[in-house]
C-alpha cells in the first residue's frame, strides 16, 4: 500500500481528514454525524484544497467572534449610573489575563498539528496518535500551572494591571470562572488541533455551532435573568462560558472515542495516562511557541497597563470593544494559517518541500486578497459597529481612531499570521517567537511607554503603535520565508 495514501483512507476513517483566542470557548466540540468529504492526498496543495481546509476554520472563527460580539453587546447593556465602561473594562481585564492560558494552549495545539501532520504525511498513524496523547498531557499540565496562579490570585492580578476597585469587584468572579473552566479547554483545543492535522476542519466547525448556541442562550438566561432565573449579570456570563465549554468537551469526547482504532486521531485513555515517547518532542516544539505567546501576552498586558495607568477606564473599554470588532478581519489570516500549517506539515512529512512552498505562497496570496476588503469595511463602518455594543457615546468616540489604526494594520497582520503558519507547520516555532519579541518589546511596549508616561501624548498615537508592531513582524517573517530554511526542517 502506498505510504503517501491518506491515513484516513487506509484506516477507513469516515471523517474528513485547524485552531485559535476571544471568548475562552474558542471552537469547542463536535457534530454527531459529520459529513464525509473527499479524501485528498498529503501532496494536494491547490488553491481549492487550501480553501476547503480554511473555510470551516473561518466559519468557526466567525461563530467565535459573533459569540464574543453578542457577549460584549449584552455586557455593554449592564450600564449602571457609572456608564458602560465599568462592566466592559472588567471583561477586558479578565480576558487579558485569561489569554495567558488560552494562548499557551494554542501554542501546544500548533505543536500537535506540526507533529501529527508530518506523521500522517509520512504514513505513520501510530506516531500521530502518540503525538496527540502527548499534546493532551502537556496541555493539561500547563493549564494547571497557570490556572492555580490566576484562580488564587485573581484580585491581585487584576490590581497589578491597574484595574480600579469597582472594576476588580465585578471582574474577579468572572475571571475565576473562566480559569476554572480552562481545564476543559485544555482538552478541547488539542482535540480540535488533532482533527485539523488530519485535514478535518468541518467537525470543529459543527461543534462550534453547538457551543455558540449554548453560550448565547445561557447568556440571556444567566446575565439578565430570563425564564425566571436569577439575574447574575457578569457572573452569569462567566457561568455561561463554563457550561458551554462543558458541552463542547462532551461532544469532542463523543467524536474522538468513535474513531476507528487505527485512525491517527483515535483517542485511548491509556495513551493519555501512560508515559509517552513523544512528550519531549511536543515540549521541544511547544516551548518556543509558548514563549511566543508569553511574549505576546506580556506585551499586550504591558500595553494594557499603560492604557489603564495613563489613559483610564474609558480607554480600556474602547480597547476591549475594538479588539472584539476588528477580530473579524483577522479571520482570513487565521484560516489560511491553519490550512497552511496542515498542508505544509503533511508535505514535509512526505518529503515534498516544493509542495510545502507552493502551499505557503498560495495561502499568503489568499490571505492578502481577502483581508484588505475586510479591513476597509471595518474602518468605513467603525462608528456604526461601535454603536452596536454600547449607547455610551464617550466609549464610541474613543473607539473610532483605534479601529482606524487597527484596520490599517490588517494587511501586515494577515501576512505574518500566514507566514507564521508555514513556519509552524514545518516545526519552526523559533522564528515566530523572535518576530513577536521584535514587534512587541522592540516597538509596541517601549513606544507606548514613551508616548504615555513621558511625552503624555494623545491616545491616538498610542493606537498607532499597533501598525508598526505588525509591520516589523511581517518584515522579519518575510525575510525568513524567502531564505527558505524553514523547508529544511527534518520531519520529526
Amino acid at each position: 500500500m502506498n505510504a503517501r495514501q491518506p491515513v484516513a483512507e487506509r484506516s477507513g476513517d469516515p471523517l474528513d481528514p485547524e485552531g485559535g483566542p476571544a471568548v475562552p470557548a474558542s471552537s469547542l466540540a463536535a457534530a454527531a454525524h459529520p459529513a464525509t468529504p473527499p479524501k485528498p492526498s498529503p501532496g494536494n496543495d491547490s488553491y481549492a484544497e487550501l480553501l476547503r481546509l480554511a473555510w470551516p476554520v473561518m466559519a468557526s472563527q466567525v461563530l467565535l467572534n459573533l459569540t464574543g460580539v453578542v457577549d460584549r453587546m449584552m455586557i455593554g447593556r449592564l450600564a449602571d449610573t457609572g456608564g458602560a465602561a465599568v462592566p466592559l473594562a472588567a471583561v477586558g481585564y479578565a480576558t487579558q489575563l485569561f489569554h495567558l492560558i488560552h494562548s499557551t494552549l494554542f501554542a501546544v495545539g500548533l505543536a500537535c498539528v506540526a507533529l501529527m501532520a508530518r506523521s500522517i504525511g509520512a504514513g505513520n498513524p501510530e506516531r500521530a496518535r502518540h503525538a496527540f496523547a502527548a499534546s493532551i498531557q502537556v496541555s493539561f499540565a500547563v493549564t494547571v500551572f497557570y490556572g492555580l496562579f490566576l484562580f488564587v490570585g485573581s484580585e491581585q492580578a487584576l490590581g497589578i494591571l491597574g484595574a480600579q476597585p469597582d472594576v476588580v469587584r465585578v471582574a474577579a468572579p468572572y475571571l475565576e470562572l473562566t480559569v476554572a473552566a480552562s481545564l476543559m479547554l485544555s482538552f478541547t483545543m488539542i482535540g480540535e488541533s488533532a482533527l485539523r492535522a488530519n485535514r478535518d476542519t468541518r467537525t470543529p466547525m459543527f461543534i462550534a455551532m453547538i457551543v455558540a448556541a449554548a453560550k448565547l442562550g445561557l447568556n440571556g438566561v444567566l446575565i439578565f435573568g430570563w425564564l425566571g432565573a436569577p439575574r447574575l449579570e457578569l457572573l452569569g456570563a462567566g457561568l455561561a462560558t463554563a457550561i458551554s465549554q462543558a458541552v463542547g468537551l462532551v461532544l469532542f469526547l463523543a467524536v474522538l472515542f468513535r474513531m476507528p482504532r487505527g485512525a491517527p486521531t483515535a483517542l485511548r485513555w491509556r495513551d493519555v495516562i501512560r508515559r509517552n515517547p513523544i512528550t519531549r518532542e511536543v515540549v521541544r516544539i511547544s516551548v518556543p511557541g509558548v514563549a511566543e505567546r508569553i511574549v505576546l501576552n506580556f506585551g499586550l498586558l504591558s500595553y494594557f497597563w499603560v492604557l489603564s495607568h495613563y489613559y483610564g477606564t474609558l480607554a480600556v473599554a474602547a480597547y476591549t470593544v475594538g479588539v472584539s470588532i476588528l477580530s473579524f478581519s483577522w479571520i482570513p489570516g487565521t484560516g489560511y494559517a491553519q490550512a497552511c500549517s496542515t498542508v505544509v506539515g503533511q508535505a514535509l512529512g512526505a518529503r515534498s518541500s516544493e509542495s510545502a512552498l507552493r502551499a505557503a505562497k498560495r495561502s499568503l496570496a489568499l490571505a492578502i486578497a481577502t483581508a484588505i476588503p475586510l479591513g476597509l469595511l471595518c474602518a468605513w463602518q467603525r462608528t456604526a459597529l461601535a454603536e452596536l455594543f454600547t449607547d455610551d457615546q464617550a466609549v464610541v468616540l474613543a473607539l473610532s481612531p483605534f479601529m482606524l489604526c487597527l484596520a490599517l494594520a490588517q494587511p501586515f497582520l494577515q501576512m505574518h499570521f500566514t507566514l507564521g503558519g508555514a513556519h509552524k507547520g514545518a516545526g519552526d516555532t523559533v522564528t515566530p517567537l523572535i518576530g513577536a519579541a521584535i514587534g512587541n518589546w522592540g516597538i509596541r511596549v517601549p513606544v507606548a511607554l514613551l508616548l504615555g508616561a513621558v511625552l503624555e501624548m494623545d491616545i491616538v498615537w498610542l493606537w498607532a503603535t499597533l501598525i508598526f508592531d505588525h509591520i516589523a513582524r511581517t518584515i522579519w517573517m518575510a525575510q525568513s520565508f524567502v531564505r527558505g530554511k524553514w523547508r529544511e526542517v527534518e520531519p520529526t
